[in-house]
């Protein structure tokens, strides 16, 4: 069987993912000769679509990163090609920060880290807290093993409201309004799409608990910052433990690096050294599998968008 012919753009890209190429038995080729293409810019859909206009015999798009909106919103997927992204790839790391942001949290760590003098007691406990996620992909898997020895009580809420292990319940959009309801913990893991845009404004910030940390490891645009800045400064929930954030980077003075009940860390639940393995298995992997005919893995849905 021939190896199969993998193009790796734009130029710049870092030599471990053609390696990646090459250990999953493709044969690196000019975009011309291509019929696989992994493409690595995190932001320029118009390159990418430039590249399959005039090369139309590349049939699948491998995109490393889980987060694909600018792709989705520049309308480039279309159901003539193959496409993959990294969706799950980053799980452990993304839900090992998520974790650590949410303890970090209860236990007002921003606040005694900036300490000077001994102060009065403060802190949740999670063990045996209730937690509520949205989104059931991959991160909210590895969260939900990570969450087990506490003994949480974990609400999922996802599009499609199927069972998943470690759940105590797994509910629809619909009722989001139930899971906010008592929960110590609100911990964002989903796709950005058109309906999660704006997921968290005052209203939801309202039915969540006074005591409540709510936590993005998502993106940022899932919350409305003004209404979280609101929420935050007159004490409606407990705090935010932010690592993405709406705008990103956050410049330099806002207002949210300044609240004692803001702990904001630069977008680094997975950083290049903890991605690198990770992605070039995947890489690996979906190149095997592409030559040997079988399904590929973390496959992006034209329709949805991610």
């Amino acid at each position: 069987m021939p190896a199969p012919r993998i193009a790796v753009g734009p130029a710049g890209t870092r030599d471990y993912v053609r390696n990646a190429v090459r250990e999953g038995g493709g044969e690196l080729v000019d975009p011309a000769d291509a019929e696989g293409l992994v493409w690595t810019d995190v932001n320029d859909p118009e390159g990418l679509s430039e590249i399959l206009s005039r090369y139309d015999a590349i049939r699948w798009v491998q995109l490393p990163w889980a987060g694909v909106e600018p792709y989705a919103e520049a309308g480039i997927f279309d159901h003539e090609r193959l496409w993959t992204c990294g969706k799950g790839v980053y799980a452990e790391p993304v839900a090992e920060h998520a974790l650590a942001l949410t303890l970090a949290g209860l236990r007002e760590m921003k606040r005694w880290a900036r300490a000077e003098s001994w102060g009065p007691e403060a802190g949740i406990s999670l063990v045996r807290g209730r937690v509520t996620i949205f989104g059931g992909g991959a991160i909210t898997r590895m969260l939900l093993r990570l969450l087990a020895p506490l003994e949480c009580e974990v609400t999922v809420v996802r599009r499609h409201p199927e069972p998943m292990e470690g759940a105590s319940e797994v509910i629809s959009f619909g009722r989001r309004f139930e899971s906010l309801k008592g929960a110590d913990a609100v911990i964002l893991a989903l796709a950005l799409t058109p309906e999660t845009r704006g997921l968290i404004t005052d209203v939801e910030l309202e039915v969540m608990e006074p005591h409540a940390w709510l936590v993005n490891v998502a993106r940022g645009e899932h919350v409305v910052t003004e209404d979280l800045l609101v929420a935050l400064r007159d004490d409606v929930i407990g705090g935010a433990a932010l690592d993405v954030t709406d705008p990103e980077p956050l410049p330099e003075g806002h207002p949210l690096w300044e609240l004692p009940n803001c702990l904001i860390t630069p977008h680094v639940a997975n950083t290049e050294d903890m991605a690198q393995p990770l992605l070039s298995a995947r890489i690996s992997e979906n190149v095997r599998r592409f030559g040997a005919g079988e399904p590929l893995i973390g496959r992006v849905d034209p329709e949805l968008g991610y």
